[in-house]
């Protein structure tokens, strides 16, 4: 189970439909989210609590070991030091002794089991941004750079890390740390403790004066953060096409654009959270001059005796030090919530459900249908990429999707698969609404081809397994003979046993397409989607590939897009589209009797007809 999900306590902030009910409008993170993000990490932990509660334990005997050690000290120089008593002083030393090991046993056993709790919260947070990445729509990464979502899933997830490592631990200590100290200095000595609070207001003033400034700065920092690596992955992906337009200066240039923005928001948000301890310090030697020099008079008036002195001006230094502490990690908190808000931003996305009324072992027969369907991408929402598109296919048919580039014939595909829903009408399979389906229960019996093929960092065996994980070796050589890619396979360093890359460096195009093709021969499916699947192949292989794919097609419902017309010539219906519509619809002989047809015509420019 994911620990995103309600078990875990997750609480999704407010979704699009209820923004439209409230009439409220979605703004950046305020305190208010800030709240929410810090309790949502706290009911991530909930498997760790057992133990967090034992680090809070440690905590909680550190702390009163570090007022102790003080309190000693001034006790064993009031008491046996100035007056040159000498009894008992080794036990005194013994204990003091023991005071400090216990604290120095306390702040390392929390500190081991606390990088164990954080690093396993890490884990599961990165493991359900993960899941939910796979759970997301298709439509869900159209809008975004890959390289950016990569960066919360990597960079800003890491600052969480750093925050539960150290900043967690040290907020707490601090707050313990704070509260027994002024509660001793106030037994001990009220005056002396009215002269160290007088620093107080000035510390509150200062952090909150660069607090309100590092916050949004840290935010920006991330933003820009995340640009930047979707900046580089671009890059990186499109390497060739980069080149092949020579367009490295351009880039370089966005780049370093993009790289002086980080620089810039990085440089003032360090600036601003290194003011902190700076003044920290600054305030802290005050504090440090004011009870040694007001306490000097008063221990000579004998007001107060020496170790009280030496006692505050330890718990002076002790006072303002968790002050410091609590400054300096209120910039790491800041940064992490920037980051972790970022995170669950991915996971306030709606999922790509996969509920469905039939049931998950439902067989398809291969009918296919659509009625009257409409549809627009989100980012063309004033334009409409397919427009009361009809037509039905029988189980065991083969379709051609013909037309000029642009005119909904991808997107037929898409919706076939349900990448997409539709705006409107209906996608029948078996009569059954596809909305009705599980997606997996469809995908499942489906196989893809497309125009770009990927490989996976991985052997040939198991790209080719993709298809059907409990393929065996014989079925994957069976299939990759029938894509006419068994040949140029066995002449790689490890044959089936080679390790591809992901971007298919040393095989060609047209090789990286025949592995795609027997990746979907193995798969054994019940409906073809085949994208332009030829296209990368040359005229020789084109036929050879052509008589396995007609091997592959017989009984199972094939959808084809192809601009090579002549690969189409076996089709059952051909359906030739035109700005989101079907202009003509019906086999070739039908469509080639109307001699100035649309159909007709493009075979005339190719030079079939």
């Amino acid at each position: 189970m994911n620990f995103f999900q309600k078990p875990f306590g997750y609480e999704p902030l407010l979704s699009k439909e209820d923004l439209k009910k409230s009439g409220k409008k979605k703004k950046g993170p305020r305190a208010s989210d800030w709240k929410r993000t810090l309790l949502n990490i706290w009911r991530i932990v909930d498997e760790q609590r057992a133990l967090l509660i034992v680090v809070l334990c440690l905590v909680i005997i550190s702390s009163t070991m570090s007022l102790l050690g003080p309190l000693l000290i001034g006790h064993i120089i009031d008491d046996y030091v100035l007056k040159f008593n000498f009894d008992g002083l080794s036990t005194m030393i013994i204990m003091l002794i023991f005071i400090y090991l216990l604290l120095a046993l306390a702040l390392f056993f929390q500190n081991y089991w606390m990088i164990g709790i954080a690093q396993q919260t890490i884990y599961r947070m990165r493991t359900g941004v993960f899941h939910q990445l796979l759970r997301l729509p298709v439509s869900f990464f159209d809008k975004r750079q890959h390289g950016e979502l990569m960066s919360r899933a990597t960079n800003d997830i890491e600052t969480v890390s750093s925050t539960l490592n150290t900043s967690f631990i040290q907020v707490f200590s601090s707050i313990l740390t704070l509260t027994g100290t002024f509660v001793v200095m106030l037994y001990l000595s009220p005056i002396l403790t009215l002269l160290t609070m007088l620093i107080i207001p000035l510390m509150f003033i200062a952090t909150r004066w660069i607090t309100k400034r590092t916050g949004k700065l840290f935010k920006e920092q991330q933003a820009a953060l995340g640009a930047l690596n979707g900046m580089i992955e671009e890059t990186i992906s499109g390497q060739r096409i980069v080149k092949a337009f020579s367009q490295e200066e351009r880039v370089k240039q966005e780049f370093r654009e993009k790289s002086e923005q980080l620089k810039r928001t990085g440089f003032w948000a360090l600036t601003y959270s290194g003011y902190i301890p700076k003044v920290m310090n600054l305030l802290n030697n005050m504090s440090f001059a004011i009870v040694a020099g007001i306490g000097g008079i008063l221990a000579f008036n004998g007001y107060v005796s020496i170790g009280t002195i030496v006692i505050f001006t330890e718990y002076a230094r002790q006072f303002t030090r968790p002050l410091n502490d609590l400054a300096n990690q209120v910039n790491t908190v800041l940064s992490a919530i920037a980051g972790v808000e970022r995170v669950f931003s991915i996971m306030d996305e709606d999922k790509e459900d996969d509920i469905g009324k039939v049931a998950d072992t439902h067989q398809l027969l291969g009918e296919v249908e659509f009625r009257n369907v409409h549809f627009k991408y989100e980012l063309a929402e004033e334009t409409q990429t397919l427009k009361n598109v009809s037509f039905h296919v029988y189980p065991g048919q083969t379709v051609a999707l013909v037309g000029a580039t642009g005119a909904g014939k991808t997107t037929i595909m898409q919706l076939i698969a349900r990448f997409y829903d539709v705006e409107s009408g209906e996608v029948l399979f078996d009569g059954i609404n596809v909305k009705d389906l599980k997606r997996s229960t469809l995908r499942n019996q489906m196989a893809f081809v497309l125009q770009d093929s990927f490989l996976f960092e991985a052997s040939v065996y198991d790209n080719i397994r993709y298809g059907k994980l409990t393929a065996t070796n014989e079925e994957i050589e069976e299939a990759a003979k029938k894509a006419n890619a068994h040949d140029f396979i066995m002449k790689l360093p490890n044959g089936y046993n080679t390790i591809l890359t992901a971007d298919g460096s040393g095989i060609s195009q047209g090789q990286k397409q025949l592995l795609s093709i027997a990746r979907a021969l193995v798969a054994d499916p019940k409906i073809l989607l085949l994208d332009e699947a030829t296209s990368s192949i040359d005229t020789l292989t084109e036929i050879k590939i052509q008589e396995a794919l007609e091997v592959l097609m017989k009984g199972r419902t094939s959808f084809i897009i192809a601009h090579r017309l002549n690969t189409i010539r076996h089709a059952d219906i051909v359906l030739v589209m035109k700005e989101g519509q079907i202009v003509e619809s019906g086999t070739q002989q039908q469509l080639l009797q109307n001699r100035n047809g649309i159909y007709a015509n493009m075979l005339k420019q190719t030079g079939i007809l």
